[in-house]
């Protein structure tokens, strides 16, 4: 069950009175702490995780290549059954829990080469370390519909990421779990590429990929990153070779 209690600063903070089914702006500094007893009656406390899409928002932007990220948070949302519905930090936010881990997920709404304005102060006001920051977003050096899971990376010319590294002081030991969307064919211009729609082909890989990615969130959150990860990301890698 989810209370809240006084603590050192680690956690997700939250009011106790349903805060899961009313809007509102401003949660009151709480910290939620999720707990199971174990065998000797002690409670086991987990720390939060803040999980962040990178997106556009705006109808106009829905179903774009450079929008995958957002369309990964609204697959968790759905999937465990957490609403989105505050606003906070210039982003639209929904709080709830995968198995007993208590988790934020984040829809930056500033645009995305401003996404770290939400990142940041997000990250600072909810006291999550680094490590419990978990970016997904569109990666064009992957194929498209191919997934990775990595505990740290550097920006690779993404300006979204670079807005969030920026805002996290210059630091990028946190997770990322990369979307790929292929690169622009022939000599298009890489913009046009990012805000078109998929093909009926790839969006099939896609929707095919964002289920995935759905179960590897669940793993690392409820496990770490492990041999499972290890495997996911070779299976990735290899899904459309054909032996």
């Amino acid at each position: 069950m989810f209370h809240a209690v006084s603590s050192p600063k680690t956690c997700i903070s939250y009011p106790r009175n349903n805060f899961f089914h009313r809007r509102h702006s401003a949660p009151a500094r709480l910290r939620v702490s999720a707990s199971l007893p174990d065998p000797n009656g002690a409670k086991v406390e987990y720390t939060p995780w803040l999980i962040v899409g990178l997106g556009n928002p705006g109808n106009k932007y829905n179903g774009t290549r450079h929008n995958v990220g957002f369309e990964m948070i609204d697959h968790i949302s759905q999937a465990e059954g957490i609403v989105l519905n505050t606003i906070q930090s210039k982003a639209l936010i929904g709080i709830g829990s995968i198995g007993e881990v208590p988790i934020l997920l984040v829809k930056p709404q500033a645009y995305m080469n401003f996404s770290g304005e939400s990142v940041g102060p997000l990250a600072a006001y909810y006291q999550v370390p680094l490590r419990h920051i978990l970016l997904t977003y569109d990666e064009m050096s992957l194929p498209n519909g191919v997934l990775r899971l990595q505990p740290k990376a550097g920006h690779g010319y993404h300006n979204g990421v670079k807005s969030v590294i920026e805002h996290l002081d210059g630091r990028r030991e946190f997770p990322r779990l990369c979307i790929g969307i292929g690169n622009p064919p022939g000599s298009m211009d890489m913009k046009a590429y990012l805000l078109q729609k998929f093909s009926l082909m790839e969006r099939k890989q896609v929707d095919a990929a964002l289920q995935q990615g759905v179960d590897a969130v669940r793993n690392l959150i409820l496990h770490g990153f492990n041999n499972s990860t290890t495997k996911f990301n070779l299976e990735q890698k290899y899904k459309y070779h054909k032996v």
